[in-house]
């Protein structure tokens, strides 16, 4: 962590420490237009776990603290993403899925259950993160819905996750509500409101489509108007509606 972040961090502490926690506390700075679509410079809290705005990573520490007092302890999977390496998700998966005899369309589909495209995640914003717990062991991979209920090894942090981390101000992302479109459900995918809404909204006033329509990306000219008009509905706005006003 570099000086200015440390004492940023700090600072924002301080003030935190000072104020009730709720999830409507705006921290709100505008950024560019860059930094929305992962290829600006942000300020980040660079840890060896996690990359979040300050803001966010200070509330993310209280709600760690606050979850290991009660034995669970936090693993973060994945936090702030740049364009570049959105991009290699996209192209790793764009040629699995054409190698394993997808056509394009099918492909792109295939991809946006779970992933999004460069220059449309939220994770480019440093205000979102992927957590689940290191206290159970785990087989195979992490980020799998069915391990956050019945009798999943997360079942536990899902709990503590649902009755508290909106107090700390991150709310579920992609929500199991059967109405939602878009992303799947994805019980591990927390944003911190405070920023995340307001920078939505700025994001939302940028030419996504006309990025997207010209956008170098592997599969991108199967990227047809209507498919694009679909996308930013569902994919990008269909969300928790805590995080859309």
């Amino acid at each position: 962590m570099n000086r200015r972040t440390f004492s940023k961090l700090t600072l924002l502490g301080a003030v935190a420490a000072s104020l009730p926690l709720h999830a409507t506390t705006s921290f709100f700075q505008g950024i560019s237009e860059d930094e929305l679509l992962g290829k600006g410079a942000p300020l980040l809290t660079k840890t060896s776990a996690y990359r979040l705005r300050p803001e966010a990573a200070v509330a993310y520490e209280e709600m760690r603290s606050a979850a290991f007092k009660e034995g669970i302890k936090f693993q973060v999977v994945s936090s702030y993403r740049d364009y570049n390496h959105q991009n290699r998700i996209w192209e790793r998966k764009y040629k699995s899925f054409r190698e394993s005899g997808l056509n394009p369309t099918a492909a792109i589909e295939k991809i946006i259950e779970y992933s999004t495209i460069p220059g449309t995640s939220r994770h480019h914003w440093g205000t979102d993160i992927d957590i689940v717990d290191a206290t159970p062991k785990v087989s195979g991979g992490l980020l799998v819905p069915s391990k956050f209920h019945g009798n999943g090894p997360f079942c536990k942090f899902k709990e503590w996750m649902d009755k508290n981390a909106n107090t700390y101000g991150f709310y579920l992302v992609y929500t199991d509500d059967h109405n939602r479109k878009g992303f799947n459900y994805e019980p591990w995918h927390y944003s911190f409101k405070s920023l995340s809404l307001d920078y939505l909204n700025e994001y939302q006033k940028l030419p996504i489509k006309n990025k997207l329509q010209s956008a170098k990306l592997l599969g991108s000219e199967h990227f047809t108007e209507s498919f694009i008009d679909r996308y930013l509905q569902d994919n990008v706005m269909d969300i928790n509606p805590a995080l859309r006003s």
